[in-house]
């Protein structure tokens, strides 16, 4: 039976100093989902111009099913402008508003929502208040939901992140997000004691902290699990926490162990820090031989 995931918020363009990319954390995880075979779709919302039309022949050369981006008439493509003067930390200025901040609630994304394994969602789509009211709506529908924390200063608040740590069953963020987040509510920054609290206080089933080179830390109901980092020369870090969700959630619906899971994913992201781009095209082959086996030997 074929396993659905369907992935809602921004798409746009990161726009590097001498390029633009498609990017945009939720469309990056579909993308790499498709890598792995998996039937994932986007919901999103894009301008009638040029760069819309350009994200939308990006989609469908990935194989992304188009009917569930719509396109408005009354505000622009999403564009992020990149900072990579550090290649170990890209830091974006968003812009708003745009296209992506008014995804219209309709009978298809319900359908759609309703009709897959998982649901993926972020906290910058629930910046405006139109997509925020649909994706609360969708929420209400899913039946497995993935909460990619992903703090854009100056596009969330406490209130709405909180809110959307409830409805969440997997939750993913890194070691930055957990440290502010445990900020919050005075506790240590203790890694392992941070995670326990926070998945106790949102009742998570799993949570999964990334922590860069250093590899990441999961937690669920069997236990905590460490990866280290794989040693690589990285190209750029863009997308590589988005393949590493995305890889995570793959083997997650293969009904992998917890163990081999984290491994995979790390190494999923490790293999695209060492490519350029977010979205670079590859296989769970691809992983194995580049990045696992070379491990090994």
């Amino acid at each position: 039976m074929t396993q659905t995931i369907t992935c809602f918020g921004e798409t746009l363009w990161d726009v590097l100093p001498t390029s633009k990319q498609a990017g945009g954390a939720p469309m990056n995880v579909a993308a790499d989902l498709r890598n792995f075979g998996i039937n994932a779709q986007i919901i999103s919302r894009v301008g009638s111009d040029d760069l819309g039309r350009e994200l939308i022949q990006f989609l469908d050369q990935k194989g992304l099913p188009l009917d569930l981006v719509q396109i408005g008439q009354t505000h622009l493509t999403g564009v992020a402008k990149a900072n990579i003067s550090d290649t170990n930390e890209v830091t974006y200025k968003i812009v708003q508003p745009v296209a992506w901040d008014y995804i219209h609630l309709e009978p298809n994304l319900i359908d759609a929502v309703q009709n897959s394994d998982l649901f993926v969602y972020g906290s910058l789509a629930a910046r405006s208040p139109m997509t925020h009211e649909t994706l609360l709506a969708l929420l209400a529908v899913a039946r497995r939901k993935v909460f990619d924390v992903n703090l854009r200063a100056p596009h969330y608040e406490r209130e709405t992140v909180e809110e959307l740590l409830h409805q969440a069953d997997i939750a993913k963020l890194n070691e930055h997000e957990l440290i502010e987040l445990s900020a919050w509510y005075g506790e240590e920054n203790d890694l392992h004691r941070a995670m326990h609290q926070l998945r106790d206080r949102y009742a998570l089933a799993t949570l999964c902290v990334t922590l860069g080179e250093n590899g990441a830390v999961l937690l669920d109901e069997t236990g905590l699990y460490s990866q280290v980092g794989f040693s690589i020369d990285v190209a750029d870090t863009i997308g590589s926490g988005d393949a590493f969700l995305a890889a995570f959630l793959y083997k997650t619906l293969q009904g992998e162990s917890p163990k081999n899971t984290l491994e995979f994913a790390c190494a999923t992201g490790a293999y695209v820090a060492t490519q350029r781009g977010a979205t670079p095209t590859f296989t769970a082959e691809t992983i194995v031989d580049k990045i696992l086996r070379s491990e090994v030997i």
